[in-house]
């Protein structure tokens, strides 16, 4: 409402403008001011011609053009501002929605922590009353945790796309069947330090990581070598990997091997993302979604994309990332998030970014209108006024606002088809108002369709747009040439013909 009311101020500060100079000009002549006797249109007027010479000036049309075009940029912006408000509440309905469905989920692990147990022996000598000195043994205990990355591991993961609506509004979202699967080898845990009293095989736990675990919708037992061990919420090691949750293990001291497999389901939105955490990670991604965006610090080895949907494949050795195999937790500290890689499931061009596209094309476009105008003037020997000129300038305008409110219910294309029709409509009927010719006025239908598709292929060829532009401001600019190509010659002609009247009239 707040553009509409905008505009409708434009107009009507237009029309207090004008009727202030007519009302001046009235007063003036009633005073004095202007003598009755001026007619414009006399021939022994000095003045008649000079006026009707500037307004009918190609110099003084441009000039008139370039002011309005830049006036226009009012409406403009109040247009522009009305999508961006649209947008952020678009963006906000769709954060309503991921927070609801499913974030953008990130796979950090799996993960196998055995804690152990640090035995330190100090010795230190006390000496007595009597200056007798004895040694004496303290001991005393410090609990660690080894983390230890698995030597395989497997993801296979099939994003099926969802549209979830809210009011007009519609987002993207996900629901993704995980397959985990891969190898531990059995952990040196002497290696890490030379004080080590116990290790605690029987206490050990298998951890994942999943940034948004409130949409999980179903995780299968975790299979450990022959065991099936159910998983408990939490990773009970917040300060490596935040969220996810893990499974209690017992491992056996003579196994070197433990393979590990589970099966998750679970919902999210924008993305998925994988961390390497093995010494070789693959991992497959497939969607029925066609747009993927391929995101992270590593691109995949191969892909493939039809309109069906796509399949990529990563392969991550160990070397790419910057945290080793095996480290405790408590004494070491290594950012394993810094690496990452994934997929993004977008719409090619959302809607917003279209009308903001297609409005920062609006001088652009107001001026050709306005230019193809002066061009159709030359041609039908026909002027037009210049407050016509403005209401043209704010129907262009209304083409966006027009462009706004039908495509948000029905498709881009068929929103500007329907916005562009009718606007074009409406100033061809206002110029056959005014020249009072059907033919003219269907020939400014036919320029402004023109223009529109014109307009609608810059939107579509994103990469060639500068290109197909400058071509066009070429092909202006050239017809501008050959209309304007007499208009020296015509002006020599008028001020010899003035200049002969003047002697005639001497003699």
């Amino acid at each position: 409402m707040e553009i509409i009311f905008g505009l409708l101020g434009i107009i009507i500060l237009a029309g207090i403008v004008v009727g202030s100079l007519m009302l001046l000009l009235f007063f003036a002549k009633k005073m004095g001011l202007i003598p009755e006797t001026l007619n414009l249109s006399s021939r022994g007027s000095k003045v008649a011609p000079l006026f009707r010479q500037l307004g009918e000036s190609l110099v003084t049309r441009f000039a008139l053009v370039a002011l309005l075009s830049l006036l226009m940029a009012i409406p403009l912006n109040m247009v522009e501002d009305v999508v961006n408000d649209r947008s952020a509440l678009h963006n906000s309905v769709l954060n309503d929605i991921a927070n609801t469905w499913g974030k953008q989920q990130q796979l950090s692990g799996p993960a196998l922590l055995i804690p152990y147990t640090e035995k330190y022996i100090t010795e230190s000598i006390l000496t007595d009353k009597d200056g007798n000195e004895r040694k004496v043994n303290k001991t005393h205990f410090e609990q660690r945790t080894a983390i230890v990355l698995p030597e395989i591991l497997d993801i296979s993961a099939n994003l099926q796309g969802h549209e979830r609506a809210r009011s007009i509004y519609k987002a993207l979202v996900y629901s993704a069947d995980l397959n985990i699967k891969g190898h531990f080898k059995r952990p040196k845990i002497n290696s890490l330090s030379n004080h080590i009293d116990t290790i605690h095989w029987d206490k050990a736990w298998f951890v994942l990581g999943i940034s948004d675990t409130r949409a999980i919708n179903t995780v299968s037992p975790l299979r450990w070598a022959e065991q099936s061990v159910d998983f408990e919420p939490g990773t009970k090691i917040t300060d490596l990997i935040t969220q996810g949750f893990h499974a209690p293990l017992t491992l056996n001291d003579s196994q070197q091997i433990f393979s590990y497999s589970l099966d998750i389901n679970l919902n999210g939105s924008n993305g998925f993302y994988f961390e390497p955490f093995a010494k070789q990670t693959d991992v497959k991604i497939t969607s029925d979604w066609p747009h993927p965006s391929f995101q992270g610090s590593v691109l995949p080895s191969e892909r493939t994309i039809t309109d069906e949907g796509f399949e990529a494949s990563w392969s991550v050795p160990n070397l790419a990332r910057n945290y080793p195999q095996l480290w405790t937790a408590e004494t070491q500290n290594f950012n394993i998030h810094e690496f990452r890689a994934g997929v993004n499931l977008f719409e090619p061009v959302s809607l917003y970014s279209q009308i903001t596209r297609t409005i920062k094309y609006g001088i652009l476009f107001i001026a050709l209108t306005y230019t193809t105008f002066v061009i159709f003037e030359l041609g039908i020997k026909r002027r037009l006024h210049f407050v016509q000129y403005g209401i043209i300038g704010l129907g262009l305008s209304l083409f966006y606002l027009s462009l706004l409110a039908l495509a948000e219910h029905v498709s881009f294309a068929l929103a500007y088809v329907s916005a562009a029709t009718l606007i074009s409509a409406m100033i061809s009927l206002y110029a056959y108002s005014a020249v009072k010719s059907i033919s003219r006025a269907v020939l400014v239908f036919l320029l402004l369709a023109g223009l529109y598709k014109i307009l609608y292929s810059l939107l579509k060829l994103e990469d060639y747009a500068l290109l197909v532009g400058t071509l066009l401001l070429l092909v202006i600019l050239g017809v501008l040439m050959f209309f304007t190509r007499h208009i020296g010659a015509q002006s020599t002609d008028v001020e010899k013909g003035v200049a002969e009247s003047d002697g005639s009239e001497a003699v």
